[in-house]
This record gives structure tokens, C-alpha cells and sequence, in this order.
């Protein structure tokens, strides 16, 4: 029943690496908008009393022990649709596809 009623957003890390590398998996409730989704996954992965990645809230998957906060530049993947942060709110990003599925971006 648990799984029919979330869906888990996967966190990105971009702005500061070479190459993109997801950090996190962040189980969402399904009726949340997109923009809670977006600003829950970003404070969820900031340390603000703790270091996020040692939280129950979070499934840490990064490649090192420790890892630094979500900002501007990085990722979060929601079903199949990617928004980048920005210095104020969330992008959506176009990704290609068949100019006869442009409609979808």
C-alpha cells in the first residue's frame, strides 16, 4: 500500500562535479504538486541541525561518507521529468526528443 501512494525523486548533484552523479532517493507522496516535490527533495538534502545524509528521510547512495548540501545547479528527477535549481525557484529541463513529441516539454 505504501508504494501505491509514493513515489520516490531522485536528487542529482551537478553543480560543483565533473559529471552529474545522483545522490539521493527521497520517497514523495503522490499527491504532492511538483513544486512541494522540488522543495522538500532541496531541504531534505541541505544540513541544516544535521548532516541531511546520516536522515531516515533520505536514501543516501553517494559515493563518499559525506557529501555537501543541494544548490543552484543541481537536479532533482521526478518521474520522468528533470527540474535544475535556480538562484530563485526550479527549471524544467527540455530534453531531446522526436520533434513530433516537442509538445510533451
Amino acid at each position: 500500500m505504501k508504494t501505491l501512494m509514493t513515489e520516490e525523486v531522485a536528487v542529482i548533484h551537478s553543480a560543483y562535479e565533473d559529471t552529474p552523479r545522483t545522490v539521493a532517493f527521497i520517497a514523495m507522496d503522490k499527491s504532492m504538486s511538483v513544486n512541494k516535490k522540488l522543495e522538500k527533495a532541496f531541504m531534505l538534502t541541505n544540513s541544516i541541525d544535521d548532516a541531511w545524509y546520516t536522515s531516515d528521510k533520505v536514501n543516501y547512495i553517494g559515493p563518499e561518507k559525506s557529501c555537501r548540501s543541494s544548490s543552484v545547479g543541481d537536479f532533482v528527477l521526478i518521474g520522468n521529468d528533470k527540474y535544475e535549481c535556480k538562484d530563485a525557484g526550479w527549471s524544467k529541463v527540455a530534453y531531446l526528443l522526436p520533434a513530433h513529441e516537442w509538445s510533451k516539454v
